[in-house]
């Protein structure tokens, strides 16, 4: 199993436009063959901080959602909102 941590840090008053392109990301994402879980979170403290956790059934799964149609299409525009994201990729352990 692939767990993945994709946290973005947001310009102000542009929150709200990533969350409707999330939503469409995390709709699809959802359905895709591998997908265990997909979900969005808001930062408590700021707001600004949108994460993604995402658990995939192995790195094909993976290696497939990153040439979705959808997944090509969004992710480069919640780019041009961001001011900065992070990305951490954690492999199962126990």
């Amino acid at each position: 199993m692939i767990k993945i941590v994709a946290k973005g840090f947001f310009h102000e008053g542009k929150v709200n436009e990533a969350i409707k392109l999330y939503e469409e990301l995390v709709q699809k994402s959802r359905n895709e063959k591998g997908c265990i879980s997909y979900n969005l979170f808001q930062d408590k403290k700021d707001d600004t901080i949108l994460t993604v956790i995402e658990e995939w059934e192995g790195e094909e799964a993976l290696e497939l959602h990153k040439n979705t149609e959808h997944f090509i299409r969004i992710v480069p525009l919640l780019g041009d909102l961001r001011k900065k994201s992070e990305l951490n990729i954690y492999n199962l352990v126990l």
